[in-house]
């Protein structure tokens, strides 16, 4: 008997998995819970998300600049600015989720709210006009619809975008805790988590373009918005179905994440009068911090010393609570030099829309391809390149650099964003020859008649955009997941969210100032109404120049950058 306890007492120790619980708060073992049986759960709610969110989103500037009747610049600056707020909410939700609430709640509400959004959003869309001169108008463009329609319609799109806060960051934030970072197979899954949520993520909006722009351009608004919302109310089904595997994180019984790190702070505020000659290498040795860690924003060594530095103080922070507060600031300069990435990321939905509609869209005698679906190329891309990243080239690097992901996840986001680069000069050289083209034949006072330019012409900035976001897009999410500290998992996801929501409103603010400027004293200005007196080129050009200086800028601060001292993939 003794013998035999001493022999499965190891096993079941090591099948343990420390840190974790399951739904009834019991310890977990690893062969029967998490990992990728857990995983495809939340994959599969990610796809349904996915289709439901973009079902919205790329084709929303078709809706706003026909059924709305919104001029090109105004519908532009209003998919900018939805855009970006749903993706700065995710600070919000993450907030709840981390401090109140924990993941797993927070996505059951947050999808709640989701599905309501949607239903709304339908409701606005199927609404019938009440004015008799609507009904007979043959111009949707001189027919707007009532104003407690648009007020319904924006109402509904803002409570998605709010959905989305609770639902993004805590979605793969709780996906990645079903692996452990203390087993290497299960770190090497994890890493692998990464690529193949992003193809889930891409899955389902590739389903979204090939079959709601049709049923939105082709049949009806209102099926195209209530599809979403019917697989958004599945998507809360599986996400239910998977309850008794998925592993939960053990909550610490220590004060708030967020107030520890805003106590470093303002400590370190406090004692800013004092020298640094003052600070104790000692006590700073009984820490964790390593060396070069600690010599990183020293300001903040300062929130160790009590103000007469003398004696102890209870308001003092540990070595541990201050590094939280410099793994957090570490992250400012990679995400401000991200910023323009957003930017051109917020163009495929709206100007990149925009430029296939004046285009030849014909296949056949009969099809015309929307303009929303040419986007597809992008998840394509991704879909194709992701699995030959993960299956032959990670291995390949694992060989040559000894890394279990391959490439460290800053030379990862290092190549994403010079393929961004390579997209925007794609993108102003196609939009050259379309304008050329207009002028050549006569159409440049006709917006109504298609170029005779066919709209494949658009596929390579589209493709580019989508390899840009294999690495990049891929390379971020694993990034601030992984350099947080391990209670603020859902905060780091969210905080690389906000680059592209405050992308989107960097675009918009863009958009807005240049066209104010560039059509003073009657001109048409770069974003016109007709197109072919645009100059779409000049902005692609802009933002093609922005992309090559945050680049190099990227380049300056990834050098510099100190891992987490636990991961240094």
């Amino acid at each position: 008997m003794s013998a035999a306890s001493s022999v499965a007492s190891p096993l079941l120790s090591n099948d343990v998995v420390d840190g974790a619980v399951d739904y009834k708060n019991r310890p977990v073992n690893r062969s029967s819970s998490g990992g990728w049986r857990s995983a495809v759960f939340i994959i599969g709610v990610e796809v349904a998300e996915r289709f439901a969110y973009y079902g919205i989103s790329l084709n929303l500037i078709t809706y706003l600049t026909g059924e709305l009747g919104q001029s090109t610049a105004t519908a532009a600056a209003n998919v900018n600015a939805w855009s970006g707020a749903a993706m700065l909410t995710p600070l919000l939700g993450a907030f709840i989720a981390d401090s109140y609430l924990g993941r797993y709640r927070t996505i059951i509400v947050a999808s709640f709210l989701y599905v309501l959004g949607l239903g709304l959003l339908t409701l606005s869309a199927v609404i019938p006009f009440s004015s008799r001169d609507c009904k007979s108008a043959a111009n949707s463009l001189s027919c707007p619809p009532p104003l407690y329609q648009v007020i319904l319609f924006f109402s509904s799109l803002y409570l998605v975008a709010l959905a989305q806060g609770g639902h993004k960051p805590c979605v793969q934030a709780f996906g990645a805790d079903q692996f452990d970072a203390e087993d290497l197979e299960e770190r090497k899954a994890k890493s692998s988590f990464f690529n193949w949520w992003y193809f889930g993520l891409c899955s389902g909006t590739l389903a979204a373009l090939t079959i709601l722009s049709y049923i939105q351009d082709n049949l009806s608004w209102g099926l195209g918005f209530g599809i979403p919302c019917i697989a958004m109310s599945m998507a809360l089904v599986v996400y239910l179905l998977g309850t008794m595997s998925y592993r939960f994180s053990i909550n610490s019984d220590e004060k708030s994440p967020f107030m520890r790190i805003g106590k470093v702070f303002l400590i370190a505020s406090r004692n800013r009068r004092l020298t640094s000659s003052a600070l104790s290498f000692n006590e700073e040795s009984r820490g964790i911090l390593p060396e070069q860690g600690s010599q990183q924003f020293s300001f903040l060594n300062k929130a160790l010393l009590s103000p007469d530095c003398l004696k102890e103080d209870e308001k003092v922070c540990s070595i541990s609570e201050v590094e939280e507060a410099k793994a957090i600031l570490r992250l400012a300069p990679i995400w401000a030099s991200c910023l323009v990435y957003g930017i051109v990321f917020a163009q495929s939905p709206t100007l990149f829309t925009k430029q296939g509609v004046t285009m030849n869209r014909s296949v056949g005698s009969n099809f015309q391809i929307p303009p929303a679906a040419l986007q597809s190329f992008i998840y394509l891309a991704i879909l194709i390149f992701i699995p030959i990243y993960d299956r032959v080239l990670v291995p390949v690097a694992r060989i040559l650099t000894r890394k279990p992901s391959g490439i460290t996840m800053l030379q990862r986001i290092g190549v994403g964003l010079l393929f961004s680069v390579f997209s925007m000069l794609s993108a102003a050289l196609v939009e050259i020859k379309r304008l050329k083209t207009a002028k050549d034949y006569g159409l440049v006072d006709t917006p109504g008649v298609y170029i005779p330019m066919s709209i494949w012409w658009l596929v390579p900035q589209y493709v580019l955009l989508g390899l840009a976001d294999v690495f990049a897009m891929v390379g971020l999410q694993e990034f601030f997941y992984d350099q947080v500290p391990s209670e603020l998992k859902s905060l780091g996801l969210a905080l690389y969210l906000s680059i592209f929501g405050v992308g989107s409103f960097l675009s918009s603010f863009l958009i807005s100032v240049i066209q104010k400027v560039s059509s003073e004293k009657g001109r048409d200005g770069w974003f016109s109404d007709n197109l072919n007196r645009a100059h779409l080129d000049y902005f692609y050009w802009l933002l093609c120049g922005l992309s090559a200086m945050a680049l190099v800028l990227y380049l300056y601060f990834a050098r510099s950058y100190i891992y987490n001292r636990q991961h240094t993939l």
